[in-house]
């Protein structure tokens, strides 16, 4: 009987520490980011990095909580994300262990959003200071362009749509409701409109067969894997690919085939004897000029976001070969050509539709 009483305890006793242990296991940590001031600079030097030669600047400082559940409270961090000043605000995250209720501090952000509304601020007044009414039918055309990314395109990536009809479709919609606001319904107008769109659905599914063809995955960059995790593996990676392969190649391509469409209208207003073909001819004249500087700064803007990349990579020892076989960089070679050739595309098309459409 004692011995099976002694059982009995040790059974009780390993299913307690099983349910205390598998309480540790899915308590989960109250995590809220607010913003704070610095108060205090207490401490700062300069160290290196563990684990290598590079200097860092550490410091220890005090922080006034300026919203939220700890507005008020004063709290002291270690701070190795920047340098900062006495007064500068910061976003602060607070981690509350919620088995032994520990508090840790750390500088999530700089708070910048005072710069960036200056900024925007000085955008508009240049737009509407310079570009008048045109300007202003421009930042309108930019306002419903974000909208229906914010609220169609990316509401349809997250529903599991079909990327390449999606990104077609969003593509064109955007392309007509930013060109009429834009420039007004005319028949210069609505030859560029079809002369996007038909460059779009072509460059489509050039994109679609060039992901798949190079076996991109998505995963290219940290914020692809933070959003894997975050969503469970429901949004289609590649298929958000796509689409920023696409909605990167609007602007460019807008560009490209306004100015033809206007090119054909002002050469028919200006020698109304040419003929479709030799108005095609002399049009197209322009718009290889136009190709020229375009595909260079399409090529130029792509590098100059990956700037960084490159010199991360050109300081490593890696081949310059499995270099560009890295993802990483093949999306971006992806970009380039498949933009490129939609803007050279461009051309061609909307040269020819404007002349059918304009030409008399």
């Amino acid at each position: 009987m004692k011995g099976f009483l002694f059982i009995v305890v040790q059974f009780l006793f390993l299913f307690s520490c099983i349910g205390v242990a598998h309480a540790q296991e899915i308590a989960l940590d109250n995590v809220v980011t607010q913003k704070a001031e610095v108060i205090e600079i207490l401490e700062q030097e300069m160290i290196k990095i563990p684990g290598t030669d590079t200097p860092g600047i550490v410091q220890s400082i005090k922080v006034r909580f300026l919203e939220g559940a700890d507005i008020g409270k004063v709290a002291t961090i270690d701070n190795d994300y920047t340098a900062l000043a006495l007064g500068e605000v910061v976003y602060v995250t607070h981690t509350t262990n919620e088995i032994d209720d520990t508090d840790y501090y750390f500088v999530a952000e700089v708070y910048r959003l005072p710069a960036l509304y200056v900024l925007i601020g000085l955008f508009v007044f240049c737009v509407l200071l310079f570009g008048g009414k045109q300007g202003a039918r421009g930042l309108l055309s930019l306002v419903g362009s974000l909208f229906i990314i914010l609220y169609v395109l990316i509401p349809a990536i997250i529903q599991g749509y079909p990327a390449l009809l999606v990104s077609i479709g969003i593509s064109s919609l955007i392309i007509v409701v930013g060109s009429y606001i834009t420039h007004g319904f005319n028949r210069t107008t609505t030859s560029a409109v079809i002369g996007m769109i038909v460059t779009i659905i072509i460059t489509g599914f050039l994109a679609y067969l060039s992901v798949k063809y190079t076996h991109l995955t998505g995963m290219h960059n940290e914020e692809s894997v933070y959003l894997n995790f975050n969503t469970n593996g429901v949004i289609n990676l590649t298929g958000l690919l796509l689409g920023g392969i696409m909605i990167g190649l609007l602007g460019v391509l807008y560009d490209v085939a306004i100015g033809q469409a206007v090119a054909v209208e002002e050469l028919t207003t200006a020698a109304p004897h040419l003929s479709r073909g030799e108005l095609y001819k002399r049009a197209l004249r322009i718009g290889r000029e136009h190709i020229g500087a375009l595909v260079n700064m399409l090529a130029i803007a792509y590098v100059g976001v990956s700037l960084t990349l490159l010199l991360l990579y050109s300081t490593s020892e890696s081949d310059w070969s499995m270099m560009l076989n890295r993802e990483i960089f093949a999306t971006e070679v992806v970009r380039i050509m498949v933009g490129s050739i939609g803007v050279i595309l461009a051309v061609p098309i909307t040269t020819l539709i404007s002349v059918l459409r304009i030409k008399s």
